[in-house]
C-alpha cells in the first residue's frame, strides 16, 4: 500500500526541523488556510520551515516526488499563491529573526515574518522602512514583488531598500544575493515575485520615520468626480513626504468613526505624512482641501508608524472572500474619472474598495531596468478589491471587481503590480515586465531551469540557459 506525501515525509526527513502536517492531522484545517477565503485548496504535506536547512530539504522532497510545490510567507495573495492542490506548501512562518542594527540603519529580517512584526522593531530605535498598507501581510511575497506602501513617495518601494537576501536554490544550494555576489539574482528578486527560490532572510535599509501624521479624509461618494479629478492633479505635485491614497469604499461601523457616517459610501485620501509636524502636514494638505467642498470627516493625526501600517487590519482580517484586478496608470483624464465615479458610487459591499497608490516621488530615482519593476515612471498603481465575508457574495464582488477593471483598462499603462493580480495569464505577466521579462527569463534559465518555482507569477525558463551574470 502505498504511503501519502505526509508520511513519506515523516520517514524521509528524519530530524526536520519543523513541524510536518497532512490531511489526516487535527492541525491540517489552519495549517492550509490563507489569508483570502475564496481560496480552497488542499494540499498534501504543508512543511512548517523552522532554518533555511529544513526548506532545502523540503524543496529536494517535492522535487524526488514530483510534487508541485507552493511557498507560503504571510499568505497574503489574492490568487491563493501560497498554496496547492495535492501539492507541498513550504510554511516560512517559523523564520522570524528580526535584527535592527540602529548605527547602521538595517534591519535583517526572516523570510515568515509579517510588518507588523518588522514595524514594531524597528519603531523602537525611531526608523522603519518601507512597507504595505496592512501589518499581517508577509514580508517575503511583499518584498520581491515590489513594495508599495504609505512611505513609497519618500523613501521608495520596498525593494528599493533591499540591500541582500539569503536565497534557497533549486537544487537546494543556499545562496546570498548581493550587489557584490550573485548579482544576476540580486536583480530578479526585486521585483521578479518567487520566481528565483525561497528568500530566508532579507536585510533592508532603515529611514528615519517614527512618528507620521496619518488618517483619513472623506467626501460624499456623490462628489467623487470632483474630488478624484482635484486628487490626480494635487498629488503628484505635493512633496515627498506627503503620501495620501486616493479610495473609494465605505465607512466603518465602528469607532472611531462617528455613528452617523456608519456605512456611508464616500469617496476619500488616507494620508501619511513623514513627520511629527501636523502643521507642517496641515499646510501641505490645504491646497486639496482648499479646492473641494468641506468632507465629512477629516481626521489626520500624529501616531506612531506602527499604527498607521495597522490601521486597516481590524477592516481586514484574514478568511474574507477577496477578488483583485490592478493596473499601473500614468495619467487619469477626464474619461476615465466618470467612470471611476460610475463604479464607485456601485461600491457593493462595505469592505469592497478601490484604491490608488501614488508611485511617484522617490520610485521614480530609480531606473526601469535597474529592478524588473519596469513601470518607473507611472503615476499611480490602481486595485480593485471586491471584499466580503460571504462565500454568497463571492459572485458579486467578483463580478464588481471584474466590469471595473475592464471599464478603465484601456486608460491604464499596460501592465500591473505583480501583488495585485490574479491568475491572468502569461501574457498579462510579460505586460507587467514590459522589456525585462527577457532579461528575468534568462536569469530563470540559469537558476531555475525546470521551473521548480511555477506557483507565482510565472517567469517561464529562456529556452537557451547560457545568460552570464554582469560583472
Amino acid at each position: 500500500m502505498s504511503s501519502t506525501p505526509a508520511q513519506a515525509a515523516r520517514r524521509e526527513l528524519t530530524g526536520f526541523t519543523g513541524d510536518l502536517t497532512g490531511p489526516d492531522d487535527s492541525g491540517y484545517p489552519e495549517a492550509r488556510a490563507v489569508y483570502n477565503g475564496m481560496i480552497d485548496k488542499r494540499p498534501a504535506l504543508v512543511a512548517r520551515c523552522a532554518d533555511a536547512d529544513a526548506v532545502a530539504r523540503v524543496i529536494g522532497f517535492a522535487r524526488a516526488h514530483d510534487l508541485p510545490l507552493a511557498v507560503r510567507g504571510g499568505g497574503h495573495h489574492g490568487a491563493g499563491l501560497g498554496t496547492v492542490d495535492g501539492g507541498v506548501v513550504a510554511d516560512l512562518s517559523p523564520l522570524k529573526d528580526i535584527h535592527v542594527d540602529p548605527e547602521a540603519r538595517t534591519v535583517r529580517v526572516g523570510g515568515g515574518c509579517v510588518w507588523g512584526e518588522v514595524d514594531r522593531a524597528t519603531n523602537a530605535h525611531g526608523l522603519a522602512t518601507p512597507s504595505g498598507i496592512i501589518s499581517t501581510t508577509g514580508v517575503g511575497g511583499l518584498t520581491t514583488g515590489g513594495g508599495i506602501g504609505h512611505l513609497t513617495r519618500k523613501c521608495g518601494l520596498t525593494i528599493d531598500n533591499l540591500l541582500e537576501a539569503d536565497v534557497v536554490l533549486a537544487d537546494g544550494r543556499q545562496v546570498r544575493a548581493a550587489d557584490d555576489e550573485n548579482r544576476d539574482l540580486f536583480w530578479a528578486i526585486r521585483g521578479g515575485s518567487g520566481n528565483y527560490g525561497v528568500v530566508t532572510s532579507f536585510l533592508f535599509r532603515l529611514h528615519e520615520v517614527s512618528t507620521v501624521v496619518a488618517g483619513p479624509t472623506f467626501w460624499p461618494v456623490e462628489i467623487s468626480a470632483e474630488v478624484l479629478t482635484a486628487y490626480r492633479d494635487f498629488l503628484p505635485n505635493a512633496p515627498r513626504e506627503l503620501n495620501g491614497f486616493f479610495l473609494y469604499g465605505s465607512v466603518p461601523p465602528a469607532p472611531p468613526f462617528p455613528e452617523e457616517l456608519h456605512l456611508r459610501k464616500t469617496a476619500g485620501v488616507v494620508w501619511c505624512y513623514t513627520g511629527d509636524d501636523t502643521e507642517a502636514a496641515a499646510r501641505e494638505m490645504a491646497p486639496l482641501l482648499d479646492a473641494l467642498p468641506k468632507p465629512m470627516l477629516h481626521a489626520p493625526g500624529p501616531m506612531p508608524h506602527p499604527d498607521m501600517q495597522s490601521m486597516f487590519d481590524g477592516l481586514y482580517p484574514p478568511g474574507h472572500q477577496w477578488y483583485w484586478r490592478a493596473d499601473f496608470v500614468n495619467e487619469i483624464p477626464d474619461e476615465a474619472v466618470e467612470i471611476h465615479a460610475k463604479f464607485g458610487a456601485e461600491v457593493p459591499t462595505m469592505q469592497s474598495t478601490m484604491h490608488l497608490y501614488p508611485i511617484d516621488g522617490a520610485a521614480h530615482d530609480v531606473g526601469s531596468t535597474d529592478t524588473p519593476w519596469a513601470y518607473r515612471e507611472a503615476r499611480w498603481a490602481s486595485v480593485y478589491a471586491g471584499v466580503d465575508p460571504d462565500p454568497a457574495n463571492a459572485d458579486l464582488i467578483k463580478q464588481w471587481t471584474v466590469d471595473y477593471f475592464e471599464a478603465l483598462h484601456p486608460y491604464s499603462a499596460g501592465g500591473a503590480y505583480v501583488n495585485m493580480m490574479m491568475d491572468e495569464g502569461q501574457e498579462r505577466v510579460r505586460a507587467s515586465y514590459r522589456g525585462n521579462y527577457d532579461r528575468l527569463a534568462r536569469v530563470k534559465a540559469d537558476r531555475d531551469p525546470e521551473n521548480v518555482f511555477r506557483l507565482n507569477q510565472n517567469i517561464q525558463p529562456a529556452p537557451k540557459p547560457r545568460y552570464e551574470a554582469r560583472p
